[in-house]
């Protein structure tokens, strides 16, 4: 296990690997539920889409550790299942089979894509304060969503987002972000994977306590009513090839491909720079192989039924805790596996457990901001587009995006050519046609 992970040479153990690898499963075990509520939208079976989803974060995960040997665990995306829901599906009246067969297209062309090198160059074009920018804003859009799954903060009469005001919730969030905060700073080794569990057990404890004493309508957390729950597999190997290579397919299929590359490219770069997984030219290591896996899971998604696999910002939590190698990811991959039949007991890890967890990873994250040359402004304007909107349009492809064609056309009017590369060009007129697709 050594010789394979190179474990030592990364400065880790194997101890440290299964602490990190568990860390990571549980700040986006969300997931194995989340996922199947929104894509049941569509029609498709909610244990169906369970079980895909299990499988393909499970089968995802662990070939990421084996072939590429990082700690990125990967499952079906957050933003891609809503574009496949609520926009290919109820909003273009597309069959849900051939969404599938959409996102099947999709991970071959990402396979063609990888094989030919095509998406390291495109790594290669991201500038630098748009790689710092970019690791920053997932780290908000990290501390946003823990904070808006615990209405911490919400949408306000008159704002944007406002703050939700005092309840059990939000006071056992703070309870939990001043616990994991203090464990953190005194630099207790497992502070975070401690702190999901601790919190978990008081948010049943408070649950108990709320419904007898009648404060709380309803339990924060609960014991599940059962314990096995068998997979189905109503959804599995149903996507409609033939349907989804018409012409009329051709725009959402390029959307599922552009947003799942440059939300799998930002997560590489952000999560690789906060574990300094980097080569000696500062590229993620490894981004070859680990480009191809992310391929591969998207792949497997369209044929074993749910939306697109993309790597997961959530990975940097496991990073954090001293995940350094593939052995991370295995765990986390191996950690779905028993979700196929026991996903009940999910529910003893609520929300206000783990997004303390996810507010002290954007801490983390956003380390990076520093690395910015701010007084350079046709370096830091763009950088500060990336970081602003990654949070506030609560999607990465959004931040990179606009990031990427502010940068370009800020150098295009100063002359310096010089800065921008081929590559760089081709995928901003990619940016564009995305942006008239989705909008």
């Amino acid at each position: 296990m050594e010789k394979f992970f190179r474990l030592k040479e990364r400065g880790s153990d194997v101890k440290t690997e299964v602490l990190a690898g568990v860390t990571t499963f549980l700040t986006m075990a969300y997931i194995i539920v989340v996922n199947p509520m929104i894509l049941s939208k569509t029609g498709m079976d909610f244990s169906g889409v369970l079980f895909a989803t299990v499988l393909v974060s499970a089968i995802s995960s662990i070939l990421m550790g084996i072939y590429a040997n990082l700690p990125f665990a990967l499952a079906p995306g957050m933003g891609i299942n809503a574009f496949f829901t609520f926009t290919l599906v109820l909003g273009m009246k597309v069959p849900w089979q051939t969404a599938l067969g959409a996102v099947f297209i999709s991970g071959i062309v990402f396979i063609l894509l990888s094989v030919t090198k095509v998406r390291t160059l495109i790594v290669d074009a991201v500038p630098g304060s748009l790689r710092y920018a970019v690791a920053s804003g997932i780290g908000l859009f990290l501390a946003l969503i823990g904070m808006a799954e615990v209405g911490f903060i919400k949408n306000g009469p008159g704002t944007v987002v406002a703050f939700g005001g005092f309840n059990v919730q939000t006071i056992l969030f703070l309870v939990g972000l001043l616990l994991t905060s203090i464990l953190v700073a005194k630099r207790v080794r497992g502070a975070l994977i401690i702190s999901i569990i601790v919190n978990s057990i008081i948010a049943l404890i408070i649950s108990y306590i709320g419904m007898n004493a009648g404060f709380l309508s309803r339990p924060i957390v609960e014991f599940p009513r059962s314990v096995v729950s068998l997979p189905r597999l109503d959804v599995f190997f149903k996507l409609d090839i033939k349907s989804a290579l018409t012409i009329g397919m051709i725009g959402p299929w390029f959307t599922l491909l552009f947003t799942d590359m440059f939300d799998s490219i930002s997560t590489f770069l952000g999560v690789a720079y906060v574990g300094n997984l980097l080569d000696e030219k500062g590229q993620p290591l490894n981004i070859d192989r680990a480009l191809l896996v992310d391929a591969v899971g998207t792949t497997l998604s369209g044929l074993f039924g749910t939306s697109s696999a993309t790597t997961y910002i959530e990975s940097a939590a496991g990073v954090e805790e001293g995940g350094r190698t593939g052995l991370t990811a295995v765990v986390a991959g191996l950690l779905f596996l028993p979700f196929m039949f026991f996903s009940p007991i999910l529910s003893l890890v609520p929300a206000v457990a783990t997004s303390p967890v996810l507010f002290i990873v954007g801490v983390f994250m956003a380390q990076s901001f520093k690395n910015i040359d701010w007084k350079k402004m046709d370096e830091a304007i763009p950088a500060f587009t990336a970081l602003f909107l990654i949070p506030l349009t609560y999607s990465i492809t959004q931040g990179i995006v606009w990031g990427f064609l502010i940068y370009t056309l800020i150098k295009i009017f100063l002359g310096k050519f010089e800065d921008l590369s081929v590559t760089l060009l081709v995928i901003d007129v990619f940016a564009v046609i995305a942006l008239i697709l989705m909008f």
